[in-house]
């Protein structure tokens, strides 16, 4: 697949449901497959490893470990990732990650906040019922909204506690799946927080649909479809139905008798036209996940998605679901913003799928703004491994479904809203603002400080501190922050946190002294992040 024509987009972010689902091994970029024994022989010594280091661990009576990710190097080593219970219940900052040696010693270890997860008592004082109504008055604009609660062991700030982790969801304005996350204290009520449970956001774009490109299809009996057999996703569509009915088993499938699709036009009658852009778009961000970091789909297990376009009526948007484990875009509103498909947008959606299927990075304070982050930095990487001629690769979010831009690298806060350095109060930001902290640390540890022109676009790009950084090239910088991702970084991660787990993985992959372990230092000094 080969694209050779401009896209379009805008930003949605993706919902990123948390999981103690058992998720594939995860094998770096130039090691073979791990054998399934190996990967059993991972586990087993790494449970062993905690047993044997509960004070490390902070693993004691009534906890058990849900495995959660495997990652095992060309070298041997295993990196085993958990998630934790207590006496059954999900602990909610409590996940961790077992370093150990090829032989199965242990190394070293990751973890969220929480270091114990026992609390004194699993019995709420406050019913199941007073949470779910209070939920409900807290997601105002949500239609035919229902409200789920779930005890927990909440220990995101560390301090565990009985809570009730309550979740809306129904549909929004034009049917997109909406809702929010209330988490209240299970013996006062008190509301300890609430976020929303479908990571989105609106935008605008005046951009083309994707030109002449070459797309993977399957043929059928008196013709073919749009059903990527490489890659196993298959793109579909939606009729218009809205995003919270849909299934993956949901829409029609496309289908030609030519193998010739769309028209290439701007604002289309032939609804075949914006599927191409998303069927090749998510064709690309297949390729470069599997090529780059050696990993299977984005929950490394193989399985393709569902893409739906024409979702809702006149969604403005673009998500990914993990529930559905679907790709969604919507048609824009019909007048200036057209079908949001193109690289970035695509690259950033499944990218909260990797995430989630990963450090499972939660959406709220600055493990929110690295989750945008990721999406954001992995998102565009996908741009620039296409390397398209029309849509060329820059640090430019964006920029061709929102002219100029939505976001930038090289100096954030020219959007007027996101941060360019690191302060305490960062964390308070909405998630797509407080995320320029790390694409601002992303594009120096890329391409250095100061002006600079990179494919016809110019840059200038300061530091926080008055220092002069000197780039290493996104590639690198690129595997450094998806080993942090899958090896390192934890649920409740911050940005303090994601410094030491990029120093780590640059550690890794190119050693302590190495001249990219030290960019990477001097990029987060830059961005105040000491």
């Amino acid at each position: 697949m080969s694209p050779t024509s401009s896209r379009r987009r805008y930003l949605a972010a993706a919902a990123v449901a948390a999981t103690a689902a058992l998720v594939a091994t995860t094998v770096q970029a130039g090691s073979a497959a791990a054998a399934p024994t190996d990967r059993a022989a991972a586990i087993d010594r790494a449970r062993a490893n905690v047993a044997h280091n509960a004070g490390v661990f902070g693993f004691g009576d009534g906890q058990a470990l849900v495995v959660k990710d495997v990652v095992l190097d060309a070298d041997g080593t295993q990196h085993v990732r958990f998630d934790r219970t207590f006496q059954g219940l999900p602990v909610v900052g409590g996940d961790l990650v077992v370093h150990q040696d090829a032989r199965g010693r242990l190394k070293d270890s990751s973890h969220a906040a929480a270091h114990d997860a026992a609390v004194t008592s699993t019995v709420p004082s406050v019913p199941a019922q007073a949470t779910a109504g209070r939920a409900l008055q807290a997601a105002p604009g949500v239609v035919n909204a229902t409200s789920t609660p779930e005890l927990v062991v909440w220990a995101a700030d560390g301090t565990p506690r009985l809570a009730w982790r309550t979740t809306v969801k129904g549909a929004g304005e034009h049917g997109e799946p909406t809702g929010r996350v209330v988490v209240t204290d299970a013996t006062t009520g008190e509301q300890i927080e609430a976020y929303d449970s479908e990571h989105r956001a609106s935008g605008t774009g005046h951009s083309e649909y994707t030109g002449d490109i070459t797309i993977d299809t399957t043929q059928k009996s008196g013709g073919y479809t749009l059903t990527d057999p490489v890659r196993g996703h298959i793109t579909k569509d939606a009729k218009n139905v809205s995003a919270n009915l849909l299934t993956a088993s949901s829409g029609t499938a496309f289908t030609s008798t030519t193998n010739v699709w769309g028209d290439g036009r701007k604002f289309s009658t032939n609804r075949a036209t914006a599927a191409v852009d998303a069927h090749a778009n998510t064709a690309w961000t297949y390729d470069y996940y599997k090529n780059t970091f050696g990993r299977n789909s984005i929950k490394n297990d193989g399985k393709g998605a569902t893409v739906f376009v024409h979702v809702g009526t006149n969604w403005d948007n673009a998500q990914w679901s993990d529930d559905c484990f679907c790709m969604m875009t919507g048609d824009g509103d019909g007048t200036t913003d057209p079908e949001q498909v193109d690289l970035d947008t695509m690259g950033h959606e499944m990218t909260h799928g990797v995430t989630s299927a990963t450090a499972n990075l939660r959406y709220s304070g600055e493990s929110g703004g690295l989750n945008e982050a990721t999406s954001d930095i992995l998102g565009t990487m996908v741009e620039w491994y296409a390397n398209n001629p029309i849509d060329t690769p820059d640090y430019l979010f964006s920029d061709q479904s929102t002219p100029p831009w939505l976001r930038r690298f090289d100096k954030p806060s020219l959007d007027g809203r996101s941060a360019d350095c690191w302060t305490s109060k960062v964390g308070q930001l909405d998630v797509h603002n407080s995320s320029g902290v790390g694409n601002h640390w992303f594009y120096l540890a890329s391409e250095g400080s100061g002006t600079r022109t990179i494919n016809g676009y110019t840059y200038n790009s300061p530091t926080c501190n008055g220092s002069t950084v000197a780039g290493i090239g996104n590639q690198k910088v690129a595997r450094i922050w998806y080993r942090a991702l899958t090896v390192y970084m934890t649920s409740t991660t911050n940005y303090k946190g994601a410094r030491t787990a990029t120093l780590s993985a640059a550690k890794d992959l190119y050693g302590l002294n190495s001249t990219e372990y030290k960019a990477v230092a001097a990029a987060w000094s830059a961005v105040s992040v000491g």
